[in-house]
């Protein structure tokens, strides 16, 4: 069962679960893409703890605590602890490279029309690397299609 499928909580045998079968490829490819951004094999400058207490942050943002969880068990698993404090929504990152991300990844989640060259640019001028800033954008694109996702997967289980 992938992630989505169980965060959803469909009941084997309900219509939504028949019409996920359905799409069985989807949930498979949402799951590889899930490793991929989460746990890469080179995970650059963005650690793999950073990037779940990330993915932690932008789930609670979008009030989808389940996701959440599942993030913060990633942060553990990761040991980092530095990390620790990202999911504090009043983000008191010392370290200016990690609170440049931090601010990054909450536009990015919360009000991604803002975000312009001149934060891009910030992010640079605290040492983050252009194909880390690319990075960045994947967490956070794939964070927000999943919480768009399960929020369209619960309204369908509700409506049959």
């Amino acid at each position: 069962m992938t992630l989505i499928e169980t965060l959803v909580s469909v009941k084997p045998g309900s219509a939504l679960a028949q019409a996920m079968e359905k799409r069985a490829e989807i949930l498979r490819l949402s799951e590889a893409a899930h490793d991929a951004v989460l746990l890469p094999r080179d995970p650059g400058g963005i650690s793999h703890g950073l990037r779940a207490a990330l993915a932690a942050r932008m789930a609670r943002q979008n009030n989808n605590l389940a996701l959440a969880s599942h993030y913060d068990t990633l942060v553990t698993q990761a040991d980092d602890p530095a990390t620790a404090t990202l999911t504090d929504p009043e983000n008191n990152v010392t370290d200016p490279r990690t609170a440049e991300i931090v601010r990054h990844a909450d536009r990015l989640t919360v009000a991604p029309r803002d975000a312009t060259r001149a934060n891009v640019e910030a992010l640079r001028q605290v040492g983050v690397t252009d194909a880390d800033i690319v990075r960045l954008a994947e967490l956070a694109a794939f964070v927000n299609y999943q919480v768009r996702v399960l929020a369209g997967l619960k309204l369908l289980g509700e409506m049959r």
